[in-house]
């Protein structure tokens, strides 16, 4: 395996040589060494709070352009997605509209069972009965000749 430790090695091989021999000498101690172990990388610390970044004036227009093309792929794909979301709409209104009209149809069923109970002649009997309707005598009725109409003002 290349790390970067083997690296460092091979191209200080003679100065690792001579320290691990004389390290192979030295049994007094009981671990072993690690691998690589002599050499030190030093990390300097870098203060950058003084640097004042230089302007590109490229990167403004660069910038804007990729604004521009942004905001313009999303108008692109709402103007592509907007037609199948509205049809998804458009399907949940229908699905209410004839579930409505299902309601509709059977409350309109049974309103007409209620007038049709309602409007019964067995009903306006019972109603006449209740309310001691009596029928005219025969003398009383009045028979309308049928050669014109009043409503019509017809001859």
């Amino acid at each position: 395996m290349a790390t970067l430790a083997t690296m460092y090695s091979r191209l200080f091989a003679r100065d690792v040589e001579s320290r691990q021999t004389s390290r192979a000498a030295d049994v007094t101690s009981r671990l072993r060494p690690f691998a690589n172990e002599d050499i030190y990388l030093f990390v300097k610390r870098i203060d950058n709070t003084r640097v004042v970044r230089e302007a590109d004036p490229k990167a403004r227009g660069v910038a804007w352009k990729l604004i521009g093309s942004v905001v313009g792929a999303a108008v692109l794909l709402i103007g592509v997605l907007l037609p199948s979301a509205y049809g998804l709409l458009a399907g949940y209104q229908i699905q209410s509209l004839c579930l409505e009209e299902e309601r509709a149809t059977t409350e309109k069923s049974s309103l007409e069972l209620k007038e049709a109970e309602l409007l019964s002649p067995a009903r306006m009997e019972e109603l006449a009965r209740l309310q001691q309707f009596i029928d005219p005598a025969p003398t009383k009725v009045v028979y309308l000749d049928n050669n014109g109409s009043l409503a019509l003002n017809k001859k």
